[in-house]
Formats: structure tokens, sequence, C-alpha cells
């Protein structure tokens, strides 16, 4: 599934969120899953960039995973989120301005395993990675 997710399902929710203001995807609708549409700065271009996400909600905050579908590189999003960690996230058509950290410790551990236990195969991304660390990224309000 997650060759699925990759190459095509990320391919048509850009489309299908955008023409819905956010409320539709159809990853959402074969899995359930949560997802949301995470607009970034590009690190290096300074653009607006868009992409759609598992985020697991933890309280008022919002969890994404740098998986990258266990490739052995980071998404370019993370890239983003480092360089400029305020974005906005799309969620059932009302957008909202947040700010990223990375977890680290205790905290990225917990998020890891709440993560797991909404989208269970993110487990065999991890196996996958070459060693990498996947990195668990926190979304949480501009007041926070």
């Amino acid at each position: 599934m997650a060759w699925v997710f990759a190459r095509v399902l990320y391919r048509v929710d850009n489309p299908l969120l955008k023409r819905t203001g956010g409320k539709t995807s159809v990853t959402g609708l074969l899995t359930g899953l949560p997802i949301i549409e995470l607009t970034t700065i590009g690190a290096r271009s300074g653009r607006p960039r868009t992409m759609p996400l598992v985020a697991v909600p933890d309280g008022d905050r919002l969890v994404v995973l740098a998986s990258n579908f266990g490739q052995h590189q980071n998404p370019a999003w993370y890239y983003n989120l480092r360089a400029h960690p305020e974005c906005t996230v799309t969620h059932a058509g009302e957008s909202v301005p947040v700010v990223a950290y990375e977890a680290t410790g205790d905290e990225r551990e917990r998020l890891w395993q709440l993560d797991l236990e909404t989208y269970p195969p993110r487990a065999k991304y991890a196996d996958r990675t070459g060693g990498r660390r996947i990195p668990v990224m926190v979304l949480g309000s501009l007041t926070s």
C-alpha cells in the first residue's frame, strides 16, 4: 500500500483537496486516516509548497512524521519546516496557521507510539529507511 500512497494517491489527493477546500481526500476516504494539507515555505525556493499528510491529533496539536514512505532521505517538507517553522494546516475546509518543531527524547517516543496506533504500517516504513531515524514533527498553535 505504501507504493500506492507514494506514487498515486497523493497525486490524486492534491487536486481533490484543493477542489474541496481541504474537505475530502481519496486517501482519507479509502483508509479512514486523518489527512491534512500542510503548506510550508520552500527552504530554498521561498515559495509555498502544499502536501497532503497523515496527521495524528495530540491534544490541540497535530503530529506528522517525515517517514517519506520509508525512503532513505527525509521528505522535502521536513527541510521546509526546519528552515521556516511557521506553516498552515488545512483540514475539513479550515486553514489554521501553526508553528512546527521536531520532537525529541521521551516526547518523540510517545508521539511515535501515538502515530503507530493510528497508522501501524508506519513501523514497516521505519524498517526500510536504511537506518534513518524518522523525524516526528509537532504542529501547534502560534499562540501556544
